[in-house]
């Protein structure tokens, strides 16, 4: 009889809104996407890499947003991407000279960020010619990862449940974007936010999407109670598999008060040079509205949660990497216990854990994440009881699977849906709704329309996708960047309304039209009609 083991899913999902300002030759929010890049994806391209190089078994799933895929894509961002990490290096030239009059550990961490940026521009610029999807394609196509979508601009899909056309759209959207990129078909789709209704699964089959993800709770007031918890994949009646969400898993890595992450070795995410430095110096390397803004150069560790920033110790790199060793072996060992005694109570089948995470925790926010994980793998090769594996994999090998439901979820906070609509955010939805609501009217109306009434169709189709992202109605509730929400979704409302009048009334402004085409010109290649279900 074949030995048994439990399989691990990890997933990371990389996910950013459309931030895209080509009007403006640097734009504040668009700063997220070149701090993903440097301390997120490029690190998980580096991380493969040594993977790969030194022969060590590997598996997990990648989810690209559209959105993401369509930003890291635009020849645009990708210049300014250029630009910003040549300045980055100008800076850390300067740093180079100056930690050398200060503690030694940050002039020792000084050549360790100029030697890591100097790295990211080799892979980004030279090696896959400023083409990041190129890379993890790459590694598609060679096994170690599998790679799905997500829906088109991450609408928050539970809130559009009267509108079928709307989520019809946001899932071909997503779909007709990973072929794009991938040529492929995405063979699982990570929803927005985790947030799933039922219904939502019998629009995956049109699509050919084998499988999605929820929160432990989906499975836990599943219709009918999972026979093994969240510890097998369930199928929905409409032939769509399910994995849920392993808590303990979870709360190892994602716990703010235990995980990982917090640990008092690792570096502070929140003491940045960017705020600490004199404004003359730091000057050319923030916002040029001299909003002081993140760098990405920190030379502080945790230390202690409880302290204010200016009492925070500095960084020590050693340390840290001693951190994630002790953190990797306590983690697989957590893992090999905790598979053991799923071993006994699953009879026949193999046990599975999903463990579902932002990418951008590891690097961004976590900034020994990448490490961590390369040494997951490096040390799960001692354990004989623990396999990564993938969620097609699990499936093909699925002899007997329970037939139900899961129950309505997200996994945002309280696991419902109140951090995307509450007092703070609720006054968007109407307007959102409305446009939605003329978007399906007029897809339905416009059968053969002109060359001019295609461009206006398509770019209002672009307008409402971009507002329906979950983001903005998420910062809204955390009071981040608020402003910066409340205009993008004004703007987009407002350029729709802009050129319903035009199709209404048949006077044209193609001037204004290339001016939406051009900042707003997420899918170039997908067509109105996709809000015709």
């Amino acid at each position: 009889m074949k030995r048994r083991k439990g399989k691990i899913l990890l997933l990371l999902h990389a996910h950013l809104p459309y931030i895209h300002h080509p009007d403006f030759k640097n734009f504040m929010e668009e700063r997220w996407l070149f701090e993903a890049i440097t301390e997120t994806y490029i690190p998980l391209i580096k991380t493969f890499k040594s993977l790969e190089r030194d022969k060590i078994p590997f598996n997990l799933t990648l989810s690209l947003s559209p959105t993401l895929m369509e930003m890291l894509s635009t020849r645009d961002l990708k210049e300014k991407y250029h630009n910003h990490i040549i300045k980055m290096i100008e800076l850390i030239e300067k740093e180079l000279e100056r930690t050398k009059k200060e503690k030694p550990l940050k002039f020792q961490l000084a050549k360790h960020y100029k030697k890591e940026l100097l790295e990211n521009e080799e892979i980004f610029f030279n090696e896959y010619n400023q083409d990041i999807l190129k890379a993890f394609k790459e590694f598609k196509e060679k096994g170690y990862i599998e790679m799905i979508t997500s829906n088109g601009t991450h609408g928050y899909l539970p809130f559009y449940r009267e509108y079928p056309e709307a989520i019809n759209a946001q899932l071909k959207s997503g779909v007709l974007t990973f072929r794009k990129y991938f040529e492929d078909d995405p063979p699982g789709i990570w929803f927005a936010e985790c947030a799933y209704f039922k219904g939502l699964d019998e629009y995956l089959n049109e699509e050919k999407i084998k499988y999605f993800f929820v929160d432990s709770h989906g499975f836990w007031y599943a219709e009918t109670t999972p026979k093994y918890g969240v510890y097998r994949p369930i199928v929905t009646p409409n032939k769509v598999f399910v994995f849920a969400r392993d808590p303990e898993t979870s709360e190892q890595i994602w716990s703010s008060e235990v995980g990982y992450p917090g640990d008092s070795r690792y570096r502070e995410f929140y003491r940045d040079i960017g705020f600490d430095r004199e404004e003359e110096y730091i000057k050319p390397y923030i916002d040029e509205s001299g909003v002081r803004c993140n760098t990405g150069i920190k030379y502080y560790r945790i230390t202690d949660k409880s302290k204010p920033l200016d009492k925070k110790e500095v960084y020590n790199l050693n340390e840290a990497q001693e951190a994630v060793l002790e953190h990797v072996k306590d983690f697989l060992d957590k893992k090999n216990d905790q598979i053991k005694k799923l071993l006994e109570d699953i009879e026949d089948e193999e046990p599975v854990i999903v463990a579902p995470f932002d990418a951008e925790l590891f690097g961004h926010w976590w900034y020994e994440g990448p490490m961590f994980l390369e040494q997951l793998f490096r040390q799960a090769v001692e354990y004989n009881n623990i396999e990564f594996s993938t969620p097609l994999k699990v499936i093909e090998k699925s002899e007997k699977v329970q037939i139900t439901y899961p129950a309505e979820s997200s996994w945002g906070a309280n696991g419902y849906h109140e951090v995307w609509i509450n007092g703070k955010n609720d006054w968007i939805y109407r307007h959102i709704f409305e446009i939605t609501e003329i978007m399906i009217e007029k897809a339905k109306l416009y059968k053969n329309p002109s060359a001019n009434q295609r461009r206006i169709l398509n770019q209002m189709m672009r307008e409402v996708l971009i507002s329906q992202s979950s983001d903005w109605a998420f910062i809204l509730t955390t009071d981040t960047t608020v402003k910066y929400a409340e205009n993008r979704i004004k703007w987009c409302i407002n350029r729709f309304f802009d050129l319903d009048e035009m199709l209404s009334t048949n006077v044209i402004d193609e001037e204004k039209i290339s001016f939406y085409e051009w900042v707003d010109g997420i899918f170039k290649d997908i067509d109105y009609t996709i809000f015709i279900k």
